[in-house]
């Protein structure tokens, strides 16, 4: 038998990885676990959790103009952006050693290094050293994608560096149509800044309910964010600084052009495989979307190698990186193979107003379903009322006709998050219409809507083919 130096070796010290290596210690095997940057990865350094901070601290002026139309007075309000990203860093600084101090209470060993592959059973770090690993496990997450190159791409900023802006943009461009773009646009617009958004399809959210779709643009647009659909950036040019400030002038495919003092790309993101030794370990890529190749149970083309999360470019979502880690583990070193359900997979998008959806768009349902019903309701909630705030929350549900089974729930508005997250139980269980109208309402609530709906508003049949 070989003589290897740890049962496993994690390249990688974001969420996925963690989990993976904390669960294969508590299997009893010696782990190893390498990060070149910060433990906690993406989510915790510069994804999901700053930006939740932000967002939180950006609906705080919404809450000051609502405040009149419930009796309160205040004072003129002040906000200082250096301050807020100090203590977020300080939050982001806490986090981290938190998750260093429970990988090292799991007896894993963390080298703060980058490591790249030798072979099937050993990886080389950056010190010069080698480990021997009976397995392997890549979880290096992914990067920041600017697209092609064009005049003026050294400009651009992308959501890292948002996170450390010395100072609020008064002005800024945003290109992207998704989840990061779109949180910072309303993170950027609610603390003050001008906000365009620059997306090259024919509407925002690519992949969501076109309802959501539409519902969302719209109430993004009537506080001030301006989208422009249909045309990409094609240069940026900066004109020096003035007061201290750098300017740009951004121009478009449409021949238009904008003026602002920042711009950010949120295109995409590409699964972080470069210079990983990946040829060399003979370790293929999935040539259909550039991330490592795995089957179901996250093994690549190597037997003793798998690679979990963003790397894998299946869903780049921080829960389901998080589950595959630890359904690795239990598969591999727990004797319990675990294969991870990537169906009805809640997701929320943190713009203003929130985006929660889980399960089937309607066009996916009318795809694969004959008989499908939409039930749909879109009201002011209760608090628009007094703060006279124009604003609307959509809910819709997906069924099938046929069989009455719930296949999709889209939310937008406040809260939507925390709403779908609780709903994705019940789309997992496969509960019927009948289940939600058999509950009762919870009053007053935006949530009661979801079992109130009673109406199909559209019923869709399929013909079938002659």
């Amino acid at each position: 038998m070989a003589d290897f130096d740890v049962d496993l070796f994690v390249i990688g010290g974001g969420s996925g990885g963690v989990r993976a290596a904390r669960i294969a210690a508590g299997y009893g095997a010696r782990v190893m676990i390498a990060e070149e940057y910060r433990m906690g990865g993406t989510c915790v350094i510069r994804g999901c959790v700053p930006k939740k901070l932000l967002v939180i601290g950006s609906h705080v002026r919404q809450e000051i103009e609502d405040a009149a139309g419930f009796g309160w007075r205040i004072p003129e309000a002040t906000f200082d952006w250096p301050t807020l990203i100090a203590n977020k860093d300080k939050e982001i600084a806490r986090l981290e050693a938190a998750y260093t101090a429970n990988v090292e209470k799991a007896g894993v060993r963390i080298v703060k290094t980058r490591a790249v592959l030798e072979d099937a059973h050993t990886v080389r770090l950056l010190t010069g050293e080698t480990v021997r690993a009976r397995y392997i496990l890549i979880a290096t997450g992914g990067a920041p994608n600017h697209g092609r190159e064009i005049p003026g791409i050294e400009h651009v900023i992308s959501s890292n560096e948002a996170f450390h802006l010395q100072e609020l943009p008064r002005r800024i461009v945003v290109q992207g149509g998704g989840y990061i773009a779109l949180e910072f646009a309303c993170i950027f617009a609610n603390f003050g800044s001008d906000v365009t958004v620059v997306y090259r399809g024919d509407n925002i959210l690519r992949g969501f309910d076109e309802d959501v779709r539409a519902h969302a643009r719209a109430e993004m647009e009537k506080e001030g964010i301006t989208i422009l659909t249909g045309c990409t950036v094609t240069k940026v040019d900066k004109h020096g600084q003035n007061d201290g400030h750098d300017y740009y002038t951004t121009h478009l495919s449409n021949g238009s052009s904008i003026a602002s003092e920042q711009v950010m790309f949120a295109i995409g993101r590409h699964p972080a495989v470069a210079n990983l030794g990946l040829d060399k370990a003979g370790v293929a890529i999935n040539p259909e979307n550039g991330g490592i190749a795995v089957d179901h149970f996250s093994q690549t083309s190597v037997p003793s190698i798998y690679a979990i999360g963003d790397v894998t470019h299946r869903h780049n979502l921080t829960p389901v990186a998080i589950r595959e880690g630890h359904a690795f583990a239990d598969s591999v070193f727990g004797k319990r193979p675990v294969q991870v359900d990537h169906t009805n997979i809640p997701t929320a998008v943190f713009c203003q107003p929130e985006v929660g959806a889980v399960g089937m768009t309607e066009i996916q349902a009318r795809e694969l379903f004959d008989r499908v019903d939409i039930y749909k309701a879109s009201f002011r909630p209760i608090k628009a009322t007094m703060s006279g705030r124009d604003t609307r929350i959509l809910m819709k549900l997906v069924v099938d006709a046929t069989t009455d089974r719930v296949l999709g729930c889209h939310i937008v508005g406040d809260n939507a998050a925390e709403i779908t997250q609780a709903v994705a139980i019940a789309i997992k269980m496969k509960a019927t219409k009948a289940d939600f109208d058999a509950t009762i309402a919870l009053h007053p609530s935006a949530a009661e809507e979801l079992v109130t709906m009673r109406t199909v508003i559209e019923r869709h049949v399929r013909q079938a083919a002659e």
